[in-house]
Parts: C-alpha cells; sequence; structure tokens
C-alpha cells in the first residue's frame, strides 16, 4: 500500500507538476535539477506518444512566470523547453517513420498501404500548416509528429516546421508567463488560466475545422462534390 501510494503521488506530482515548479523553484536542493525534470516533461510530453497527459502550454506559462520573479533563469530555462520540445518532435517523427513501414505493409486490413500514401500526401501539402499548428493543440501535438514519421514526410521538411512551431511555441508561452504570471490575479486564480491557456491552445483547430465545414457547405449548395483532403 505504501508502495501504491508513493507511486500515485509521484503520477500527481509530474501530472500537476506546473503547479509545484515554485516549490521546486525555492528548494535549493533541486539547484540544476530542475531543468533537467523541465526537460524531461516536455520531452517525453511531445516525443512519445503515450504520454499526452503530460502538462505542455501550462507548464511552459509557469516557467515564465517563475523567470519574471526571477527564480529561474530566463535564457536557460528557454533553451531547456525549446530542446525538449525539438528533440521530443524529432524522436516522435523517427518512432512513426521506423514503425509505419512494418505496421503498413498492406498484409494488415485495418492498416492499409494506402493509408500511409494518403497520409505522405497529405503532409506534403499540408505540412508547414499541420506541424506548426498542431504544437499549439494540447493531445494533438503528440500524435501529430508521429503521423509525420508514418506518412514519410520528408525528414529535413519536418525538422525545419518543427523548429519553426516549437520557436513560436516556447517564445509565446514563455513570455506570457514572464508578462502576466506576476499578476496576482493570475497566482491566485492559475487553475483558470490554465483552462483558459488550454482553450485558447485549441482555437487554432476550431477556426479551421469551422472554415472547412463552411466550405463543405457552400460546396454543397453549388452542388460541386466536396473537396478531397
Amino acid at each position: 500500500m505504501d508502495f501504491l501510494h508513493v507511486l500515485t503521488t509521484a503520477f500527481d506530482f509530474i501530472r500537476h507538476v506546473n503547479v509545484h515548479l515554485g516549490e521546486l523553484a525555492q528548494d535549493p536542493t533541486w539547484g540544476p535539477w530542475i531543468y533537467v525534470v523541465l526537460f524531461t516533461i516536455l520531452f517525453c510530453e511531445t516525443g512519445l506518444v503515450v504520454t499526452p497527459f503530460l502538462p505542455g502550454d501550462s507548464l511552459i506559462f509557469a516557467v515564465g512566470a517563475l523567470a519574471g520573479d526571477a527564480k529561474l533563469d530566463p535564457f536557460l530555462s528557454t533553451v531547456v523547453l525549446f530542446s525538449g520540445g525539438v528533440i521530443g518532435n524529432t524522436v516522435n517523427y523517427h518512432i512513426g517513420h521506423y514503425l509505419g513501414p512494418k505496421v503498413l505493409t498492406g498484409r494488415n486490413r485495418f492498416l492499409k498501404k494506402e493509408h500511409l500514401d494518403r497520409t505522405h500526401a497529405y503532409f506534403e501539402k499540408y505540412g508547414a500548416k499541420t506541424v506548426i499548428l498542431a504544437q499549439f493543440v494540447p493531445i494533438v501535438r503528440t500524435f501529430a509528429p508521429f503521423v509525420a514519421g508514418v506518412g514519410a514526410m520528408t525528414y529535413w521538411r519536418f525538422l525545419a516546421f518543427n523548429v519553426l512551431g516549437a520557436t513560436l511555441w516556447v517564445g509565446i508561452f514563455m513570455t506570457a508567463g514572464f508578462c502576466l504570471g506576476r499578476q496576482e490575479f493570475v497566482k491566485k486564480n492559475f487553475g483558470i488560466v490554465e483552462v483558459a491557456i488550454i482553450a485558447i491552445s485549441l482555437t487554432p483547430m476550431v477556426v479551421e475545422w469551422w472554415r472547412v465545414r463552411r466550405q463543405l457547405r457552400r460546396e454543397a449548395a453549388a452542388g460541386q462534390p466536396p473537396a478531397q483532403a
């Protein structure tokens, strides 16, 4: 029972590390290890398909707020978070690239090779928008690199958009945390702020869904065949 309690406590701590981050930053025993923790969490959130539940946007915002209070080094924090995101996405891409050809052999009745070809074509056409926008959408950003790898999107093309997306992602949320995190309302209502961050993160996906849906309705009203994705 004690071991189970330890595991539960550890899981809760990792899941809500953004809440406990202030305590770590004020504890001198952690020292540089706090940056190792930050890198590991962001790497796992972006690099492992099985851990999309880890904090991403809210974690970066919290780090920015602590950097604004001089509890964390702003430059080192930015480099660590950026590196965790880029390296995580890269590993995720290679996992998808390695597993895709082995899984989608054409002998599986559910996973056909034509699905691989279609995914490849989709990412070649919409790769920039997909990889960059996915970086701002929780859960989706965990799967986008994997799908890009499965679809055999050119690695150097993926890497360029990966770096650009991580730069925008970390830069925007770090800056927001740095500028707004010291506000008393934010400090007292971080849970509300976290929900707002998630809502803002989902906005690009909702706008794109609404745009496509409106286009399909117009084509249907005009008697045109629906556009192919």
